[in-house]
């Protein structure tokens, strides 16, 4: 089940991730070691989240590979550690909508997500390069918890993508 897009207004937001630049096979990646290293980090500085785990997908090239960041949204920022870097999700708007069911469904669900923007006249903000689409803020937030949600069918994840200016 999907909510209709709707459209928000974010303020910029410190953040911890581990970049990983992957294929599409690799997408398990950054779930599998980038997550356990930013809660790792979070527990070690006592850094508190402010909101749910996400992936950041900065670079896009279905063919090739993707730089895509395992992160979540902190009340503020610790020095750079290991794997670990910090960061600031930009302010704007943003459009997006929220997904109940199976994470592989995505991609579907990313699909309809950029026909509506394309629908409504609202571009996102993406700048097209010959190594893929380079994306201003591109989230997908997981709002489930594995350990409390252990069927993935079940899960809810939100897509938020920024709008150009």
């Amino acid at each position: 089940m999907m909510t209709l897009p709707h459209n928000e207004k974010r303020v910029a937001q410190p953040y911890v991730y581990v970049p990983f630049e992957v294929t599409m096979q690799q997408m398990q990646k950054p779930a599998n070691e980038g997550f356990p290293q930013v809660f790792a980090y979070l527990e070690k500085h006592g850094l508190k989240p402010v909101g749910a785990a996400f992936y950041n997908y900065r670079r896009i090239n279905m063919r090739a590979t993707l730089d895509v960041e395992a992160g979540i949204a902190v009340e503020t920022a610790g020095p750079d550690e290991g794997n670990v870097r910090n960061g600031v999700l930009p302010a704007g708007n943003f459009m997006g909508l929220e997904w109940h069911g199976h994470p592989d469904k995505l991609e579907q669900v990313t699909g309809m997500l950029v026909g509506w923007s394309r629908l409504t006249g609202q571009d996102f903000d993406v700048e097209e390069r010959a190594d893929g689409d380079h994306f201003a803020c591109r989230l997908e937030i997981y709002e489930s918890d594995p350990a409390e949600v252990p069927n993935m069918d079940d899960w809810v994840t939100t897509l938020a993508f920024k709008l150009r200016d």
